[in-house]
């Protein structure tokens, strides 16, 4: 089973149709925890960090095999905590890794301010890892939170989706938040666009199955 931590319960069906479509054998497990996200905003990611600590055993404890955070402002807190023995996973490190093999200069785009920041850290840190250049330039999509927030997903992604057709000098565009890769079917630049959920899912599904992270 796998273990998904979110801090919007609008990730749940999401990442369940995406489980229905490529990893129809997968068990689930979502635990929703928003004001993990409210308290990281306000004082830093590393102010949940118990939090998610306890979270975490949670879900070893309930029998997840791994466990996969969605929310890329708490995902390096959540690798850090770890939990002895089970893969904890952030959603968003796949699309790093492809975002580094695709070009040195990234852009990343990111609907909250609090996500920029980690976002753009893990993409510099996968580069490191791969041994590749990289310059990263980082964007506040300014008013899609609102949007997002008010319960107008289509508007939030239509937002997302026009600031990345207007980035020039990139080799790619990093969507920093899940909640943003309805944009990526929006777009019309030539510029690959990349979101986090698929591939998340995907490293997440490996880690169950045979514990590679």
């Amino acid at each position: 089973m796998l273990a998904l931590l979110h801090t919007s319960p609008v990730h749940v069906p999401v990442f369940d149709a995406l489980r229905d479509d490529a990893h129809p054998e997968l068990e689930l497990r979502h635990l929703v925890d928003e004001e993990l996200l409210d308290r990281a905003r306000a004082a830093g990611p590393g102010a949940v960090a118990h939090d998610v600590r306890v979270r975490l055993g949670e879900a070893v404890a309930a029998g997840a095999r791994a466990v996969l955070c969605t929310c890329s402002t708490i995902g390096s807190v959540a690798e850090a905590a770890g939990q002895a023995g089970v893969p904890v996973l952030r959603v968003d490190r796949p699309m790093a890794g492809a975002a580094v093999a695709a070009g040195p200069r990234v852009v990343v785009l990111a609907a909250l301010a609090s996500t920029l920041g980690p976002t753009a850290a893990l993409v510099e840190e996968e580069a490191r890892r791969a041994g590749r250049p990289v310059e990263v330039r980082t964007l506040l999509v300014e008013g899609a939170w609102e949007r997002f927030e008010a319960g107008d997903r289509a508007a939030c992604a239509r937002r997302v989706a026009d600031a990345a057709d207007a980035v020039t000098g990139a080799d790619v565009i990093v969507l920093a938040q899940a909640s943003m890769a309805p944009a990526e079917y929006l777009t019309t630049t030539a510029v690959p666009v990349l979101s986090s959920p698929r591939t998340g899912l995907a490293a997440g599904a490996a880690a169950v199955r045979d514990g590679r992270w």
